[in-house]
């Protein structure tokens, strides 16, 4: 029964309901200028922790070379490489207006190289100049135009001879007047204009990553508030149980999203669920208390005296569930990545919020305007009841055998997490037939692979033909133990650096005298830094933070579409043969940081699991003040985790950002019934309920509120499976199967772990009986 305490607070929320709703109209309009204000942290850098190995070198190729950030740009030409130079001449207009675009350093295309190749080669001392060729780099009587096309096919061009790709590096940092997506959209507007035009570049799937990740935020701000109005239309018929369930959780994410404003925390990749969080909070807290309304209602209660009792028998429940809530999601503060932790902090926040709307939206708008006569319960409902009644009669006549039955199969579905593979592909992270999808498809297939990734080296100050030969060497070594495993015995990984460029001017160096082999070097690469100066400065360049000190780079292609193993021992291989010949070699890139993304997520996730499970036990044992209360609490919530983690194993699903952190998220979620539930059980048993009446009782009011409950998320959620991000998809579909898994286990496991833990109480209810019995008799 509910004691003084409950009935006080219930009774303040009575009395000072419009008060508390006028707070809440004028909270929701001091917000609404602040949350439209939420910015998104853009970058990859963010998803890794500051001690993470992979950043030194990667920090450290940026300060030296300005930046490693490349969008391709890709057409068709037929008439790319024809001797009449149409196709040369389309392509140095579109280099132009793609150098033209703001956000863009420089480019690199077959223009460029058409521009310098007879001045390098000059410089070279290779030739006189009248044997220039006279069609530049498409001169197919040409032997050095062939090489130069050898050495950038893959890279500038395909080898049908119709691709054609300008290399477009990106400004080192966003200008203030221009970010990296506008930067993209412009390419992308420019280059869709012709023939098979497309871009990508491990830029342009960041850049549409966190596009949709920011469509999907507000689409599901919409949809799933239609949806669960629908559906709480349908469960309760009645407008005002769907505007309070709207009214609660869009003030809840209108307060969070301000407190992320003036706090100055950004959504990033990974806290894009914000929204479908606080929705799966509110909504399960609200359907609690309209559920007990309605009954007090048919008990024949006015509206306040419902009010009230409902109050009074879920303030504790409620509070309990917020908080343990709040301790889930906090627990992703230990992470070391720094957006996994301020989503944590998110999450907490917006928990605590839902109370707050909570307290200023229910009591106002629960009793605002006429209610009909509490009436009886519809067929559906009454429907539902029964089978929930039924359900307690054959889970309490085999407990031991159904428990043992559910952790069984359990263990079964978890020991799959053995099997589980991260999701290395980033491209895997968008649907089929999506735009980026496609482009990556026509590089791959046209060009022999996206992957853009960085391998440099101490070097001299001036490069000389010994430095270079030890270049080329390496470059042959990778070449050579790199493979693709496809049959064609095609490099798995392409290089391209100074040394190239210097041997396709002139191939016979080796043969040359020493002097000629310096000089015909030194004058090469003053060719190329005066006519190609952006590009051969991002090959060689000094380090500004320890003068005197150069560094040589060496740019890498392989395939973006391969499985984290092939990707792990690409980059393995390189980095061990690179080290080999310079031991101070350093390995980095989009498509070294993109490959160990999910692995930096995932790293701390379990840590998190076990914050969040100890923390919520914490909170469990101080409301229910009863170790074996708080242990039964746990298990039918970190069972069906557990499960659906290694399902996803046993049926080769891979981790990808929206799995990462489901574990530890889902924790939070869960355990919500399970409190109402206890503390309803308790409630029955201390009115004087049997332990079966007292579990038949909960089984239909907080069994009912929790099977309307996850209905209306689940089907608020299903909005998530049209996100063009899959990694949005997967946390949709696996909250939904965590939430459905804890509604199983609340309704079979639960009832069935109190029978047994009741045993002390249930021996004495028989003695009772048994006495009883024999007095009679």
């Amino acid at each position: 029964m509910p004691t003084p305490f409950r009935e006080r607070i219930a009774a303040w929320l009575l009395a000072g309901r419009w008060p508390l709703l006028v707070l809440a109209l004028l909270a929701a309009a001091a917000c609404i200028v602040p949350a439209r204000q939420v910015k998104f942290d853009r970058s990859i850098e963010n998803m890794f922790a500051p001690d993470d190995p992979l950043m030194p070198p990667y920090r450290h190729l940026k300060t030296i070379f300005g930046g490693n950030e490349v969008v391709l740009a890709v057409y068709s030409d037929p008439q790319l490489l024809d001797e009449g130079r149409a196709g040369i001449e389309r392509l140095q207009e579109i280099s132009r207006q793609l150098k033209d675009t703001p956000g863009v350093r420089d480019v690199l295309s077959l223009a460029e190289v058409d521009t310098v190749l007879d001045k390098v080669a000059l410089a070279a001392g290779l030739m006189q100049s009248s044997d220039v060729p006279e069609q530049g780099i498409v001169d197919t009587h040409s032997a050095l135009a062939k090489r130069f096309l050898k050495l950038f096919e893959g890279y500038t061009h395909g080898s049908d001879g119709r691709t054609a790709a300008v290399i477009c590096m990106l400004e080192p940092q966003e200008p203030q007047d221009v970010s990296r997506e506008q930067t993209v959209n412009q390419l992308r507007d420019k280059i869709q204009r012709l023939a098979g035009g497309t871009v990508a570049g491990e830029p342009v799937m960041v850049a549409d990553g966190f596009r949709y990740v920011e469509e999907d935020g507000q689409r599901l701000g919409w949809a799933s508030t239609i949806l669960l109005s629908l559906v709480l239309l349908v469960c309760f018929r009645s407008l005002r149980w769907m505007v309070l369930c709207v009214a609660v959780v869009q003030l809840a994410l209108l307060a969070t999203r301000s407190a992320l404003v003036v706090s100055g925390l950004r959504l990033s990749m990974v806290s894009s669920m914000l929204t479908a969080i606080v929705t799966v909070v509110g909504v399960a807290t609200v359907m609690h208390l309209i559920v007990r309304f309605r009954e007090g209602r048919r008990a024949g209660l006015t509206p306040s005296q419902a009010f009230v009792l409902t109050a009074s028998l879920l303030a504790i429940p409620v509070f309990w569930a917020i908080m343990t809530d709040a301790v889930g999601f906090s627990s992703l503060r230990v992470a070391s990545v720094g957006p996994v932790r301020d989503f944590g902090l998110m999450m907490a926040v917006g928990s605590l919020f839902v109370l707050v709307s909570v307290v200023l939206v229910a009591p106002g708008l629960t009793l605002i305007g006429p209610h009909a006569p509490g009436r009886g319960q519809a067929w559906i409902d009454r429907a539902l009841n029964q089978r929930l009644i039924r359900s307690v009669t054959w889970l309490l006549r085999r407990p031991k055998t159904i428990v043992f039955a559910v952790l069984a199969v359990s263990g079964a579905g978890a020991a799959g997490a053995y099997r589980l593979e991260l999701e290395t592909d980033f491209t895997k992270n968008f649907r089929a037939g999506s735009r980026i999808v496609r482009a990556y498809e026509i590089i791959e297939a046209d060009l022999g692979g996206a992957g853009i990734w960085d391998l440099f080296l101490p070097a001299p100050s001036s490069l000389d033909f010994g430095y270079l030969q030890r270049v080329r060497k390496l470059e042959a070594r990778i070449a050579e133990e790199l493979r693709v495993g496809d049959g064609t015995d095609e490099p798995a990984v392409r290089t391209v650096s100074i040394a190239d460029a210097v041997w396709a001017a002139s191939p016979n160096l080796e043969r040359k005298r020493i002097l000629m082999r310096t000089a015909t070097v030194s004058a090469s690469v003053a060719a190329m830094r005066t006519h190609m100066p952006t590009f051969t400065a991002a090959l060689h360049s000094e380090d500004p933070q320890t003068p005197g000190n150069f560094y040589y780079r060496i740019m890498l292609r392989s395939a973006e579409r391969q499985s984290a193993a092939e990707k792990k021992h690409l980059i393995e291989t390189v980095a061990r043969l690179a080290r080999e010949e310079f031991p101070e070699a350093e390995v980095t890139g989009f498509f070294v940081l993109l490959t160990n993304l999910i692995q930096s997520i995932l790293r701390d996730q379990w840590l998190a699991f076990s914050v969040a499970t100890g923390g919520i036990a914490l909170c469990m044992l101080l409301a229910f003040r009863q170790l074996r209360y708080a242990a039964v609490a746990m298990v039918p919530n970190v069972l069906p985790i557990l499960t659906v983690t290694g399902v996803m194993g046993w049926l080769g699903f891979k981790i990808n950002m929206g799995a990462a952190m489901i574990a530890a998220v889902s924790m939070g979620l869960s355990v919500d019934s399970s409190i109402h539930y206890i503390q309803a059980f308790l409630r029955a048993r201390r009115s004087g309920r049997s332990v079966a009446e007292a579990i038949g009782d909960v089984q239909q009011t907080v069994g009912y509120a929790m099977i309307l409950s996850t209905f209306a998320l689940v089907a608020g959620f299903s909005v998530l499976a049209t996100s063009e991000f899959v990694p949005t998809i997967y946390f949709g579909v696996l909250v939904s199967l965590a939430m459905m898994g804890g509604l199983a286990g609340n309704l079979v496991l639960l009832p069935l772990l109190l029978w047994l833990v009741s045993w002390r109480e249930r021996r004495e209810e028989q003695a009772s009986a048994n006495s009883a019995g024999v007095e009679a008799s």
